[in-house]
């Protein structure tokens, strides 16, 4: 494929933005050579600058569940949009997304929209420590909630100590009330419980990571979590950000029976356009101003366009459940077919699945934490990703992100990526 107006449009790029992106991932840096930049898509496809079609297999890192430009989204945003772009002031379309969204998730009562994902989980976490009186936080080793100075943190000395910044910009203050933990290794969150008895205001976690690949918990982790949490007077924030409205109509919480004390949301809860939302029962969420102490603003939260986007998305997926069914279904297809065709070639590889998310990693030993997946050969993978490029088919250009799937796929899509794969896995 020929890529010249797209590497020429990366070099005008970077004279006027930093790296000449807009955010870091879309960089290439983890797989070299230039960015691919889009001009428009449609469906399950995308259609770059110099005219080359690619099946996706980002959709715009999540929402994209029912394809690009998905009609009942586009006409209610043409709509909206003609009765005006933006007001600061409240509007009926917000309490009916609120009052759906609601509905469809367990465990919540009140939910306020933000405009990202990093916007809620940062949030979520003022939100819990105000609620709790407490200061400190667990996250995960390898889960990302946001560019917000609480998550900059990487791993300390030891298994039960104090993260430290990871990016400059980040104070040791903060750093010092930030715990990582390892994903899926309940005994060393107890150790951090125990050793920070009575400091710890909630743990943060994506119930299903999908910025290390796709990783699920292992049987029993969140169920560990949620009764440790009771016992100590923590509250458990999960990071749907990503999996909530595309696991299940109520997200992680519906699919694997877990309750969380806050949710947040972004993705697909605005069809494709700058929203997030952050959700709990009242006598949590009565704790934001107006009603409360914490204080929580953005002048275009609710904003019209993304709600409008928000209200078409939800609406079509509350009303047509089986959308869930037939897209794991063509997940697990992909899946099978692509783990077929890596051993038929002898590729030593694992791939992790979970409803619609799906994720590569050139390893044969269990990928469950970020240490098991960086293990994997990341050169095999960036291989595999040109080669993938080249053959029209478009995957997350890092081997720590998971791929989602969107419904909009056909079969025939499924099988021109499958046989794509095996003709890679020749050359792996």
């Amino acid at each position: 494929m020929i890529y010249k107006r797209s590497s020429a449009l990366f070099e005008e790029a970077q004279k006027v933005i930093p790296g000449g992106v807009n955010s870091p991932v879309r960089a290439f840096k983890a797989v070299g050579g230039d960015p691919i930049f889009v001009k428009e898509a449609k469906g399950a496809y995308l259609y770059d600058e110099d005219g080359n079609r690619l099946i996706d297999y980002i959709n715009s890192w999540g929402p994209m569940i029912l394809g690009h430009a998905f009609p009942p989204v586009v006409n209610a945003v043409i709509e909206k949009a003609k009765k005006g772009t933006s007001f600061g002031m409240p509007t009926e379309i917000e309490t009916q997304i609120a009052a759906l969204a609601i509905s469809m998730v367990p465990n919540i009562d009140k939910i306020r929209f933000v405009n990202s994902g990093t916007e809620a989980c940062m949030s979520a976490v003022r939100l819990a420590r105000g609620f709790t009186k407490k200061d400190k936080i667990i996250k995960f080793v390898g889960c990302y909630h946001g560019h917000s100075d609480s998550f900059l943190i990487q791993a300390g000395s030891g298994a039960v100590t104090f993260g430290s910044p990871n990016s400059p910009g980040v104070t040791t203050g903060t750093a010092k009330d930030t715990l990582l933990a390892v994903y899926n290794d309940l005994a060393q969150v107890k150790q951090l419980v125990e050793a920070n008895k009575g400091e710890i205001a909630c743990i943060i976690i994506e119930p299903v990571a999908g910025n290390m690949g796709c990783i699920p918990p292992v049987a029993g982790f969140l169920e560990g979590l949620r009764t440790l949490c009771d016992a100590h007077g923590i509250l458990l924030v999960f990071d749907e950000v990503m999996t909530g409205f595309r696991l299940a109509k109520g997200g992680v919480q519906e699919l694997l029976g877990v309750a969380a004390d806050i949710i947040t949301f972004g993705k697909v809860i605005g069809g494709g356009l700058p929203v997030g939302a952050f959700a709990a029962r009242s006598e949590i969420m009565d704790h934001l101003a107006p009603l409360g102490p914490v204080y929580q603003a953005g002048t275009l939260s609710g904003n019209p366009l993304a709600m409008a986007a928000g209200l078409a998305m939800l609406t079509e997926l509350n009303e047509n459940p089986e959308i869930f069914s037939s897209i794991q279904k063509k997940t697990k297809y992909l899946h099978e077919g692509m783990s077929r065709v890596l051993t038929e070639n002898n590729v030593k590889h694992t791939i992790n699945r979970l409803g619609s998310m799906i994720s590569v990693h050139f390893s044969e030993d269990p990928v469950i934490d970020f240490e098991s997946a960086a293990k994997g050969n990341n050169e095999r993978f960036k291989k595999f990703f040109h080669g993938m490029l080249s053959r029209g088919i478009y995957i997350a250009p890092s081997a720590f992100e998971t791929w989602f799937i969107t419904d909009a796929l056909t079969y025939k899509d499924l099988d021109i990526t499958i046989e794509a794969v095996s003709a890679i896995a020749k050359n792996l």
